[in-house]
């Protein structure tokens, strides 16, 4: 096993198109891991390899590599920044000890950036910032370095200033060292003087190195404060200390197309960034005792570890991914105590982009996979019987968008329900459900181009065609008013007839009552031996109500006369007699329509508060109440189901991407007079 000093555990994070997947193909490239420069573009990246990802032209999935630089070596993972497959990110920020923040020098801090630079701070990951896309036209580094300061939680602490931007950016210059650099297309850069127009600009940014490095620890600001400078040496250790703590985030400019400014990266990561041994241990609860447990992030410690990914493949079945937190794994066992089961395994793998390496061991601060395992899965900790340990689970990003879906051919519906059942085990954040009423299958995911991919992908993988539909809204009846009728049944065709009578009194109950039988016959007019199917026959009917089929609510029943003949009735007779009743009652105490009612909470920033509200007016909304939490206003608010089947991309349009919103059913109310004429309408003609 390697010396644990020397291995780095890094994830590159940061908003969509950014360049995240060219600046790890970049590093890959000059560490000498790979050969060639592959471009995202034209889909020759290593690590962005799925066809879905090609075509997109996104990161759809986390990928990982691994690279050696100066005898130590990084395990690397690009996350995702599409909104769709954030949760990835999530997950990878939960396992990974550093960040690469990739902040575009373009577009600068975007609402994605914010809440990806929040994930980075709840994981207190201590964090290095790539100042991408230096080359293009409008880059301006100290109005997004500005940005990050006022934007994100991130400290940022400039180490490296820009020579030159858009086409005339060719290097960087280290302030600390007082050294020019000066790109070339391999990724490695030619020490030279310092430009002659950047001196005053250079010493100007050191003076404010050293005072943000100064104010990270009390000795240091008082030899700040004495002496108003700071020696090279304790500049550098108190910077690697205050990284270390979160206090500042180093900043380094460059083009990862261009493949400019990586070896200063690379070099930043070994001097900066911890490894695994420096850095907090995992604390997890004795899975019976319930005490908190805490194994050192060293080799030689018991084994620890936690699954965060899961992928399903048609060939090489399901590779199973986590991150060794403590110990070596060795061997073909482990300990799943989550589940409390001991899982045999044949052959541990270290993930290279689309390849997988067989290795014999894992230590602290790798992250591998493991094939074909039967019973563990995503959140799962993998440790020893003897020091069994569960780490905190991983909390999915919850679905907001739900769709019907359905084969494209009808013979294929096992097929396609047991592919998505696969890719579950993969997308925590995807939900299948039925709905009762209704009778469809419903698949929730956290967008549109979420579940659109989720299709591409079963396609692939698996060889059928998923077709996704607005669902129907499961509508039901109920009654406003009172009816006494009689139902009666009576039938003679030769031989034995059918005869049977009831009369009824139905009523509304209060909304969400029910249903409620009651039965009041007296002096044996109907047969105790009848009357359960009088009620049977009650309930049969209710699943299609008086005006447009759907199921009828909120009623009581009593039965509360009838008579019988004592060869022609039956218990089939006053079924059919309490069915005929309800029919006629139903349409006689005033039917209306009743519709579901979400609760909403929308997440959104604090000029889009008037546009939101204001749409939700028109779909019909109640607007509940407005608080604030994080930076965002939240507006809860209760609305027609009707009116939210496809909200997702209008608050998206609404918002420029930055808001998100749950949902979750509260109650049925009454469809407003004219809405439901269309709606009986719709439902009549389809019958």
């Amino acid at each position: 096993m390697q010396d644990i000093k020397m291995i780095r555990n890094v994830a590159l994070f940061g908003h969509g198109k950014s360049g995240k997947t060219s600046l790890a193909e970049a590093l890959l490239f000059t560490a000498g891991k790979i050969n060639r420069l592959g471009k995202v573009d034209d889909g020759s990246s290593v690590m962005s390899y799925d066809p879905e990802e090609i075509q997109r032209k996104l990161t759809i999935s986390s990928s990982f590599n691994n690279f050696t630089w100066k005898k130590h070596t990084t395990y690397l993972t690009d996350t995702p920044g599409d909104d769709n497959f954030i949760n990835e990110t999530k997950f990878a920020a939960r396992v990974v000890d550093n960040a690469i923040f990739t902040i575009g020098a373009v577009l600068g801090v975007k609402f994605q950036t914010e809440k990806i630079g929040g994930y980075i701070q709840e994981a207190e990951l201590p964090t290095l910032i790539f100042l991408n896309k230096m080359d293009r036209e409008r880059a301006n580094f100290e109005k997004v370095v500005d940005e990050i300061k006022y934007k994100l939680p991130q400290e940022p602490a400039v180490i490296y200033l820009p020579i030159g931007a858009e086409e005339d950016f060719k290097g960087a210059v280290d302030i600390i060292k007082g050294t020019a650099y000066f790109f070339s297309g391999d990724g490695k850069s030619k020490e030279g003087p310092i430009p002659d127009e950047l001196k005053d600009d250079v010493d100007f940014a050191l003076e404010q190195l050293m005072e943000q490095v100064a104010e990270t620890d009390d000795e240091l600001i008082e030899q700040f404060l004495e002496e108003g400078t700071l020696d090279r040496k304790d500049l550098i250790n108190g910077l690697k200390k205050a990284v270390r703590t979160g206090k500042l985030c180093p900043v380094i400019p460059g083009a990862a197309t261009l493949n400019f400014g990586t070896e200063l990266l690379l070099n930043a990561i070994i001097e900066y960034l911890p490894s695994p041994a420096d850095r907090p241990a995992q604390v997890g609860t004795h899975p019976q005792t319930k005490d908190l447990v805490e194994i050192p992030p060293l080799a030689d410690a018991p084994f620890s570890g936690l699954v965060f990914k899961t992928t399903a493949d048609p060939y090489a079945g399901q590779l199973t991914i986590f991150r060794v937190f403590s110990g070596t794994l060795a061997g073909d066992n482990f300990y799943n105590a989550k589940k409390d089961i001991t899982e045999r395994f044949n052959q541990l793998f270290l993930m290279e982009g689309k390849e997988v390496r067989p290795i014999d061991e894992a230590g602290p601060g790798m992250i591998v996979a493991l094939a074909k395992l039967k019973e563990t899965g995503t959140g799962d900790t993998l440790c020893t019987r003897e020091k069994p340990l569960l780490y905190e689970g991983l909390d999915p990003i919850k679905p907001v968008m739900t769709f019907a879906v359905s084969p494209a051919k009808k013979d294929d519906e096992d097929k396609l329900f047991s592919s998505i059942s696969k890719m579950l085990e993969e997308d925590p954040t995807l939900l299948l459900t039925r709905d009762q009423q209704t009778r469809e299958i419903l698949l929730s995911g956290v967008g549109q181009i979420h579940l659109q991919v989720l299709g591409d992908k079963i396609k692939r993988k698996f060889g059928v065609e998923m077709k996704l539909h607005a669902p129907k809204v499961p509508y039901k009846e109920t009654i406003k008013g009172k009816a006494r009728v009689q139902g009666k049944h009576k039938k003679q065709s030769g031989g034995r007839g059918q005869f049977a009578d009831s009369w009824i009194e139905m009523e509304p109950l209060h909304r969400g009552g029910g249903f409620l039988f009651e039965d009041k016959i007296v002096g044996g007019v109907i047969p105790r031996q009848y009357i359960p199917a009088v009620e049977k026959g009650i309930i049969e009917a209710m699943e299609k109500g008086a005006i447009a089929g759907y199921p009828m609510v909120d009623v009581k029943v009593a039965l509360v006369d009838g008579s019988f003949h004592a060869v022609d009735s039956s218990e089939m007779a006053f079924k059919i007699s309490g069915s005929l009743a309800f029919k006629k009652a139903a349409q006689e105490a005033n039917p209306v329509l009743l519709e579901p009612i979400m609760n909403m909470a929308i997440y959104i920033p604090g000029d889009c508060v008037g546009d939101v509200i204001g749409d939700l007016n028109g779909r019909r909304g109640r607007v509940m109440g407005m608080d604030s939490q994080d930076n965002m206003e939240v507006v809860t608010a209760q609305v027609p189901m009707a009116e939210m089947l496809e909200y997702s991309p209008t608050l998206t349009s609404i918002t420029g991407g930055r808001g998100t919103y749950t949902s979750e059913f509260s109650h049925y109310e009454e469809v407003p007079a004219q809405i439901a004429e269309k709606i009986i309408a719709a439902a009549n003609k389809q019958e």
